[in-house]
C-alpha cells in the first residue's frame, strides 16, 4: 500500500505556500478504506493521484478488468471525508459520508485525456465535489447533470446527465463501517439521457431502473451506445 503514503503525508508537511487540504481521511481511516475497495471491488494495483486538491485529497482507485468481471472499476478514495449537509429527517439512515463508482469496458483508454474518454472519470470527481460546491448531499436516485445546459458529456455519446445507484459489491453490503462507527455509502453513477432524466423526475429513480430492465437494456457499464429507455 505504498501509494498512499503520499496521501497520508500531506497532513504532516507544510510546504511553503501549500494550504492543506480541511478534509481528509486519517490514516487509520485511509487503511479501512482501502481494505474494503480491495474486498468489495477487487484489489488494485493502480491509483489516479490527484495532485491539486482544493477541499477533499479525490484519488480514483483503478481495479482492473478480469475473466470474471470484464469491465474496470473506478472508485474514489477520498470523498467519504467530507461530511455532507443531509437534512435532518434522513439523518437516521446515516447517509453522511459517501464515495463514488463508475464503471468502464474493458477497452476503455482510462490513460486517454482527451474529453471523450475522460468524461467518466471528470464525472467522478465533479460528483464528489458537488456536495462541497453546493453545501449540499448526495444519495439514491439523486441526479446530476453535466452542465448547467445539460450538454451531452462527450461528441460521441448522448448521455447528459447521471443517476446515483446503490454500488453492488462482492459481498453484497457495500456500506463501510469504520471503527469509529463512521458509515461511509458507496454509490455507483449511471449516466442517463434526456428523456431518461426527465422521466426519472417525473416518476423517480426506481421507475427508471424498472424500466431500463423492462427493456432488456444493460446499464451497469457505460455503454455510450447503449438504448435510450425512452425512444
Amino acid at each position: 500500500m505504498g501509494f498512499f503514503d503520499r496521501f497520508k503525508s500531506r497532513k504532516k508537511s507544510e510546504e511553503p505556500g501549500h494550504v492543506i487540504t480541511p478534509y481528509l481521511y486519517d490514516d487509520e481511516e485511509i487503511d479501512v478504506v482501502d481494505s474494503f475497495i480491495s474486498d468489495m471491488f477487487g484489489s488494485y494495483k493502480n491509483v489516479f493521484h490527484e495532485i491539486a486538491s482544493p477541499d477533499i485529497h479525490l484519488d480514483v482507485c483503478i481495479v482492473e478488468p478480469t475473466d470474471e468481471e470484464p469491465f474496470y472499476k473506478m472508485v474514489t478514495m477520498g470523498a467519504g471525508a467530507y461530511r455532507m449537509q443531509v437534512p435532518e429527517k434522513w439523518q437516521k439512515y446515516r447517509l453522511d459520508y459517501a464515495e463514488y463508482v463508475i464503471y468502464l469496458p474493458k477497452d476503455w483508454n482510462i490513460d486517454s485525456g482527451e474529453n471523450q474518454d475522460y468524461w467518466p472519470i471528470k464525472a467522478l470527481k465533479d460528483t464528489a465535489r458537488l456536495p462541497i460546491w453546493c453545501n449540499t448531499w448526495l444519495g439514491y436516485g439523486h441526479t446530476l447533470q453535466s452542465d448547467e445546459e445539460g450538454s451531452p458529456y462527450a461528441a460521441n455519446t448522448g448521455f447528459n446527465s447521471a443517476v446515483l445507484d446503490f454500488a453492488a459489491g462482492r459481498k453484497g453490503d457495500i456500506r463501510l463501517i469504520m471503527p469509529s462507527g463512521k458509515v461511509v455509502n458507496f454509490y455507483e453513477i449511471i449516466p442517463i439521457y434526456p428523456e431518461e432524466l426527465a422521466f426519472k423526475i417525473e416518476n423517480g429513480a426506481d421507475a427508471l431502473f424498472e424500466k431500463l430492465k423492462e427493456k432488456e437494456i444493460q446499464y451497469k457499464v457505460v455503454d455510450i451506445h447503449r438504448k435510450n429507455a425512452l425512444t
